[in-house]
């Protein structure tokens, strides 16, 4: 008796269902629960509105909020035609549904404007990182103090990072130093919210800002205009200065022109 190789090749050699035999032998179970379950279409969280409303009846609330009461859907569609507005359904699983008349282009819109604005006045916290060495340069350590203080005048967080190399890590005392320097030299605009403490070879130490990423943000945008309007005045103050002379230059009589000797020549003559 032939005996038929294994695998998917063999189930055909031998004649036997290849799509079966797939799924027999597992490898194709993969293909049909990937390929062969139902998908669902996209599920929509939009209220259902005018003729999509299935109900028999709905509690009817105006345009106003006010009650009208439980009527019948087809009396509440007259009705938002009748005021050409919408019938939307803000409670579908109240029993009756709440359907409420409105302007629902309006309203979307109106939404969406709350939405962007809440999203604008959202305070993201923002934790930048500065990294030191104990015995940092005085050049390089201003340089890098600046950095904080525009990170905290912009009102994100600082962390801090000491970094220790070789035989410095035997002197912590050198970073604790340099990071409560640092705290006292920017206390004007940031509050050390994590106290310095050993992480392996670093040590880390966060600050604070004092005023709140609005407030920061509210600043900025003040001082920004400040100098768009600073910088609008001495233009028009410069435009109108070049004005003034230009008034002044026409206004002088022009100056007569003393007749010399050679004004006196006659042009035909030849002086060579």
């Amino acid at each position: 008796m032939r005996r038929c190789p294994r695998g998917f090749r063999g189930l055909r050699r031998c004649g036997g269902p290849s799509f079966i035999g797939v799924a027999a032998y597992g490898f194709g179970t993969v293909w049909l629960v990937n390929h062969l379950q139902p998908t669902g279409g996209h599920i929509s969280t939009e209220p259902r509105i005018n003729d999509r409303i299935r109900v028999s009846e709905v509690r009817l609330v105006g345009p106003a909020g006010e009650q009208v009461g439980i009527v019948r859907i087809e009396d509440a569609l007259r009705l938002a035609r009748e005021a050409e507005l919408d019938l939307v359904e803000v409670a579908p699983m109240a029993r009756p549904p709440v359907a409420k008349l409105m302007d629902y282009g309006k309203f979307k819109y109106e939404n969406a404007q709350k939405a962007r604005e809440s999203r604008r006045n959202q305070t993201n916290t923002v934790i930048k990182e500065m990294k030191l060495r104990p015995k940092i340069d005085i050049h390089d350590y201003e340089t890098k103090k600046g950095h904080v203080v525009r990170f905290l005048k912009a009102g994100d967080k600082v962390k801090i990072t000491i970094m220790f190399r070789g035989r410095e890590q035997s002197r912590p005392e050198l970073g604790y130093n340099l990071l409560k320097k640092l705290a006292s030299d920017v206390d004007e605009y940031g509050f050390v919210e994590s106290a310095p403490k050993q992480d392996g070879r670093n040590m880390l130490m966060v600050l604070g800002p004092l005023k709140k990423k609005t407030e920061a943000r509210a600043e900025v945008k003040a001082e920004r205009d400040r100098r768009a309007a600073e910088r609008l005045a001495d233009a028009a103050a410069e435009r109108t200065e070049q004005a003034d002379r230009r008034a002044q230059a026409a206004a002088q009589p022009a100056a007569k022109r003393r007749r010399g000797p050679a004004d006196n020549l006659d042009p035909d003559i030849d002086m060579s």
